[in-house]
C-alpha cells in the first residue's frame, strides 16, 4: 500500500505541480519574463538556503549529522495548496503578495523536484534507463503532432514508459510523469495558478488538471494518513531542526535574500508590497506539511531513527500558518487592505507606509 500511495498516486500530484511550473514559463506566466520574476526567484533561493543551512547547522551543533543530516531538504519544502489558502485568509483575494507567494512556491517546487531526483535516489542509479525517458518524451511529442487530444493516451503510453524508466533508473518514481507534461497539447499562454479563467480552458493539459485535481487532493490525504502515523513521543532533535528551518530559516532566508537582491542587483518588490508583506509571505511559505512529509520519506529509509522525529517536524510546520496570521495582524496587515492597489514606499529603504494604507 505504501508503494501504491507514495510511488504511484503521488506521481499525479507531482505531475500537476510540474504543469504549474511548465505553464509559468509560457507567455504571460510569472517565469516568462525574467526581469519580472527575478525578485521572487531570488527570494526562493533564500527560502531554500535558509532552512537547509539552519537545519545542517543544528545537526552540527547537536552532533546528529550522521543520524539526521540526510534530511536537510525537508525544511526547504512549501505546500502550495495550504500556503495559498492561508495567504488568501491573511491578505484577501487580489493582493499582490499572493502571486508573489505562488511564484515563490512554484519555483520552490521546481527546485524540490531537482533535489529529489539528484540527491534522493531510491536505489543505485542506472542512468541508461533515462534513455527510455527520452523515448517517452519523443513519443509524447509525436502523439501531439498526430493531434491526439485525450490526456489518457499520454498517460497510458509515454506516461507509463516515463514512470517505469524513473523506477528502473533509481530516481523516485513519483516524479515519473513530470517529463511528459510539456508534451501534452496546451494553451500558449498562462492565466496564473488557481486562476478561475483556467476552468474554461479545454486544452489537453488543462483537461488533465481538471480531471485529476480532486483525486489528487484525496491522494494527498491518503499520503498524509499513511505517513503521519507517529506518536507524540516520537518528537526529538529532528523535529525541532525541521521546525527551526521552516519557521525561522524560511522567512529569514526569503527576507534576507530579497534585501540582498535589492542592494546588489537593484531588484524591486512589486508595487503595493513592502517588507512587512514580504516577511509575512516568508512565514506563510514555512508551511511544509504534505510536501515536507514526502521529502522526509524519501530522505530516510523506513525504520531509521531519524524518520519519525523529522515527520513530526513536517506535521508541526502548520504552526507557520498561525505564526503568519498573528505576525500579519501585529504588522497591521488586514484582508482586502489597500495594498492591493496602493503603492508601498520604496521597499529597499525598509520604511513602512502609514498604517492607514492598510
Amino acid at each position: 500500500m505504501h508503494f501504491v500511495i507514495s510511488d504511484i498516486l503521488m506521481a499525479f500530484f507531482f505531475a500537476i505541480a510540474g504543469k504549474e511550473v511548465w505553464e509559468a514559463l509560457l507567455p504571460g506566466g510569472p517565469l516568462s519574463n525574467m526581469r519580472k520574476a527575478a525578485t521572487p526567484l531570488i527570494a526562493t533561493l533564500g527560502g531554500m538556503a535558509g532552512p537547509a543551512g539552519l537545519y545542517l547547522l543544528g545537526c552540527y551543533y547537536t552532533g546528529t549529522m550522521s543520524e539526521l543530516g540526510n534530511g536537510w531538504a525537508v525544511p526547504m519544502a512549501t505546500d502550495i495548496a495550504f500556503s495559498y489558502l492561508v495567504a488568501r485568509l491573511i491578505f484577501g483575494p487580489g493582493h499582490v503578495a499572493i502571486p508573489f507567494l505562488l511564484l515563490l512556491a512554484i519555483a520552490d517546487d521546481a527546485g524540490g523536484l531537482l533535489i529529489l531526483a539528484i540527491f534522493y535516489p531510491q536505489k543505485e542509479l542506472v542512468p541508461l534507463w533515462l534513455l527510455a525517458t527520452v523515448g517517452a518524451i519523443i513519443l509524447g511529442l509525436l502523439m501531439r503532432r498526430l493531434k491526439l487530444q485525450s490526456f489518457w493516451w499520454y498517460l497510458l503510453l509515454p506516461g507509463v514508459l516515463s514512470w517505469v524508466s524513473f523506477f528502473k533508473a533509481g530516481i523516485h518514481p513519483a516524479l515519473g510523469l513530470v517529463p511528459i507534461i510539456p508534451t501534452l497539447p496546451h494553451a500558449q499562454t498562462d492565466l496564473g495558478l488557481f486562476a478561475r479563467e483556467e476552468l474554461g480552458r479545454h486544452d489537453t493539459l488543462n483537461e488533465f488538471e481538471h480531471w485529476w485535481k480532486n483525486p489528487v487532493e484525496i491522494f494527498l490525504g491518503l499520503f498524509a494518513l499513511a505517513n503521519a502515523g507517529v506518536v507524540l513521543s516520537s518528537s526529538g532533535t529532528g523535529t525541532w531542526l525541521v521546525l527551526a528551518g521552516l519557521l525561522i530559516g524560511k522567512p529569514v532566508g526569503i527576507t534576507l535574500f530579497t534585501w540582498l537582491g535589492q542592494k546588489i542587483f537593484k531588484l524591486e518588490l512589486p508595487t503595493g508590497m513592502g517588507f512587512r508583506h514580504l516577511l509575512t509571505v516568508g512565514m506563510v511559505a514555512g508551511i511544509g506539511f504534505t510536501v515536507a512529509l514526502f521529502v522526509a520519506t524519501a530522505a530516510f529509509k523506513p525504520g531509521t531513527p531519524g524518520l519519525d522525529p523529522v515527520k513530526m517536524g513536517a506535521l508541526g510546520s502548520f504552526a507557520a500558518a498561525f505564526m503568519a496570521i498573528i505576525g500579519a495582524r501585529a504588522m497591521g496587515i488586514r484582508p482586502g487592505g489597500a495594498a492591493t492597489n496602493k503603492e508601498e514606499p520604496a521597499a529597499e529603504t525598509g520604511k513602512e507606509e502609514d498604517a492607514s494604507a492598510d
